[in-house]
């Protein structure tokens, strides 16, 4: 055979290889690792990108992505320390470290995100069972994440899968609870509205209690100065009239009785009195 028809023999040859399917040359991403198979063990571990030849028919290349990955998981049950039900819906970021870990526990990047939601499930049913539902929902969260994703990623190195984080999306009472737990946090709220109520009204009768002492005490101050400030005046007035008297008793006596007789006759008063009496002496002797 001529050197030329060697040449079309082989092209011919790598020809048919494509149209069948198994060429000889495959690529390896940038964002990918992969692992060539012999007859079903590994061969070689790639793990930078590039162009690289197999054999065909015989040898066979997996591929395993190497970026970070999410994983998201359907709603599922979990029990809490109270006995409460709760529909999670978690998420977790991972990569894998070790794609031959991986092919030789899984065969493939499907079988690993399997295995990694059993893991993750696992360690949160785990977990979140030793805590009540009120830690769960407000307080303690992200100190519960933190524990699940450490333990989850110490399982998960075992088969060349590292995880970064787990979290919590969502976290729902299932539907035949959900009533019954409203009903509870509507009584919940009513006592709480009862007790502030009634905490009001004590509040507001010693507001009251104390004004009321409060006024008592001016006015009984108020009384006290004034019976004072009156009693000063009349004994003031009292020592006026005395100077008056000495000064001219007769004329102090004839004033005075002016003012009787003012007193006595307004509005048309009218008075039974002896002719006699002491009260009309100064009418009687001018």
């Amino acid at each position: 055979m001529t050197k030329q028809g060697f040449l079309i023999t082989i092209l011919a040859v790598v020809l048919g290889l494509f149209l069948l399917g198994a060429s000889p040359l495959f690529i390896v991403d940038i964002t990918q690792n992969a692992i060539v198979v012999q007859l079903g063990k590994p061969v070689r571990n790639l793990t930078e990108p590039g162009l690289y030849l197999k054999v065909p028919f015989i040898q066979e290349v997996t591929y395993f992505d190497k970026r970070l990955l999410d994983y998201d998981s359907d709603p599922q049950d979990v029990i809490t320390q109270d006995k409460k039900t709760l529909l999670l819906d978690n998420y977790a970021k991972w990569r894998i470290v070790d794609p031959l870990k991986v092919y030789q526990n899984f065969q493939s990047q499907r079988g690993a995100l399997q295995r990694l939601h059993d893991i993750i499930y696992s360690e949160l049913r785990v977990e979140l069972g030793r805590h009540d539902l009120l830690e769960i929902v407000a307080t303690g969260r992200a100190q519960l994440m933190t524990i699940v994703t450490q333990r989850s990623n110490e399982k998960a190195s075992a088969y060349g899968i590292e995880i970064q984080d787990v979290r919590i999306k969502r976290a729902d009472l299932p539907e035949q609870n959900e009533k019954a737990v409203f009903a509870r946090m509507q009584a919940e709220r009513e006592r709480q509205a009862k007790q502030y109520r009634a905490e009001g009204a004590e509040e507001a009768q010693k507001i009251r209690s104390e004004a009321e002492k409060d006024r008592e005490i001016i006015l009984a101050m108020a009384y006290k100065e004034s019976e004072e400030l009156r009693g000063a005046g009349d004994a003031k007035a009292f020592k006026v009239y005395a100077e008056a008297y000495r000064q001219d008793p007769h004329f102090f006596e004839f004033t005075r009785s002016l003012e009787a007789y003012k007193k006595a006759f307004k509005d048309k008063s009218t008075m039974v009195v002896s002719p006699d009496s002491e009260f009309f002496h100064f009418l009687k002797h001018r």
